[in-house]
């Protein structure tokens, strides 16, 4: 991370001036400081810090930029750097870049976990905890688990590492979304052991060839969500 660093103050000027020669160069120019972490056309490197952008509904990676520039994500300094001086324009315009770039997803990379941590985590993601009032992740990312528009990320492809990364920042507040917080309020609820069970299952899926966000849901969100129309 740390060679990396001059590389990336190097190229984000251009992002960050917001001129009119910016303008003229394009998106996929001013886009460069992205990929440089998340990979080419945002598809994710393999080191499994750097989660793919590419094909995630342009609401949610535009709610993500926003939340960085505002101090509501805090774990990666260099991200608010990059963005804290863009507009909401600036900002839309490469959520919509980004949602538009459909690469294929590499096969999932081998998970270190039991047979029954495995079906715990299955559980989780496909019916919740009723009794914990605690919804499924089918209920808001989709039946697919491939997000939902216009604002719902998919949660298939990306590494266990990440998965477990994002959940002890909601739970350590690193990490917060529009009020109400509707997944810090579901991490909270969630044991130290299910978080691992869900990321462990999630991170095992392969992506379906073609996996889209779906166009909707079937029915209204299972708890209120600021960062989601309703």
């Amino acid at each position: 991370m740390a060679a990396l660093f001059p590389r990336l103050l190097l190229t984000a000027f251009t992002l960050l001036a917001g001129s009119a020669l910016a303008a003229d160069e394009g998106i996929a120019r001013r886009a460069e400081p992205c990929v440089t972490c998340h990979g080419k056309e945002g598809r994710a490197t393999a080191d499994g810090y750097y989660p793919r952008i590419a094909g995630k509904p342009a609401g949610y990676l535009y709610n993500q930029l926003r939340n960085f520039r505002d101090g509501r994500r805090q774990q990666y300094p260099l991200m608010t750097y990059l963005v804290q001086h863009l507009s909401d324009d600036y900002l839309k315009e490469f959520a919509e870049h980004f949602a538009a770039q459909h690469p294929p997803y590499p096969p999932p990379q081998p998970v270190q976990a039991s047979a029954a941590v495995l079906e715990r985590g299955r559980l989780l993601a496909s019916q919740g905890d009723p009794a914990r009032d605690i919804p499924a992740c089918m209920a808001c990312h989709g039946k697919a688990l491939t997000g939902v528009v216009p604002a719902m990320p998919g949660l298939l492809g990306l590494p266990r590492d990440y998965l477990l990364g994002q959940f002890g920042a909601w739970r350590e507040g690193a990490r917060h979304a529009a009020a109400p917080d509707c997944m810090a309020e579901i991490t909270r609820q969630l044991s130290l052991e299910d978080i691992n069970a869900v990321s462990s299952w999630l991170a095992a899926q392969p992506v379906p060839p073609g996996a889209r966000p779906a166009p909707s849901l079937p029915g209204r969100l299972p708890i209120a969500c600021g960062s989601v129309p309703q």
